[in-house]
């Protein structure tokens, strides 16, 4: 049994992987999903939250399991997919396959509307003081996120030290590009990947996975009517689309 690695993305937590875990019912299979650093406790003294010390400490969790495993299947979620592409860049060998949703590492993407202001000093830090939990979870809700994730993630607002963390990972992407950095690996990734993408994403529309597909050859899943959190508004599907990915290698 290969294991799996599931990492989440932004303003996300673990819940947001319990529909699409319960929907692929993996059974005896090693099984791991951590919270990035800072969204669900406290930050660690000294964790910078800049995307190259997520990717680190995403290569420390894989590096666990492989150890007691061997070789893992990683997936990710929005800035947890970047994550995992960044993790099979630098670390193949500990790379099993690597099956990711809704956010790419693309030269040409430079973010949605919400990205750019987090990304832009004292205009994130004001947006993120108004953004209140009560309305934070209905607008999850609004975009295909189950109710009960919804409110659970954004009663995670309340913690400071999440807030700090997006801001500082999203403004370590300079302009919110990857053209010059991780994109440059991309030739690098192993050829064992997969998108699974929401097709009415407003986030990252279809087209980037679109484009991603043809320009690298990678297999596009592409789940019809889902928003940005296709992996728990439409688990079935999103189970039916890894399972028959992990089962073609």
């Amino acid at each position: 049994m290969t294991a799996k690695l599931f990492i989440h993305g932004v303003p996300d937590s673990p819940a947001i992987w319990r529909p699409l875990l319960a929907a692929l019912d993996l059974g005896d299979t090693p099984v791991a999903a951590p919270a990035l650093p800072g969204f669900t406790a406290p930050l660690s003294a000294g964790f910078a939250a800049t995307k190259e010390a997520y990717a680190d400490w995403a290569i420390g969790q894989a590096e666990k399991l492989v150890a007691a495993h061997g070789p893992i299947d990683i997936v990710g979620h929005d800035w947890g997919a970047l994550i995992a592409q960044r993790v099979a860049m630098l670390r193949p060998d500990l790379i099993h396959s690597w099956a990711i949703s809704n956010a790419v590492i693309d030269p040409d993407y430079r973010g949605h509307r919400i990205a750019r202001i987090w990304n832009t000093p004292v205009l994130g830090e004001f947006f993120m003081a108004l953004s209140r939990p009560g309305k934070l979870a209905a607008g999850l809700a609004a975009q295909g996120m189950p109710a009960d994730i919804a409110r659970e993630e954004a009663e995670q607002w309340r913690n400071k030290d999440k807030r700090r963390a997006i801001l500082k990972l999203y403004r370590s992407a300079r302009g919110l590009s990857f053209a010059h950095d991780w994109a440059l690996d991309i030739p690098k990734l192993p050829a064992n990947g997969a998108l699974i993408w929401g097709e009415d994403d407003p986030y990252v529309e279809l087209s980037v996975a679109q484009r991603y597909a043809a320009n690298t050859g990678t297999p596009l899943t592409v789940i019809e009517g889902a928003g940005h959190w296709a992996i728990a508004e439409r688990p079935a599907e999103a189970a039916a689309a890894l399972h028959a990915f992990w089962n073609g290698l």
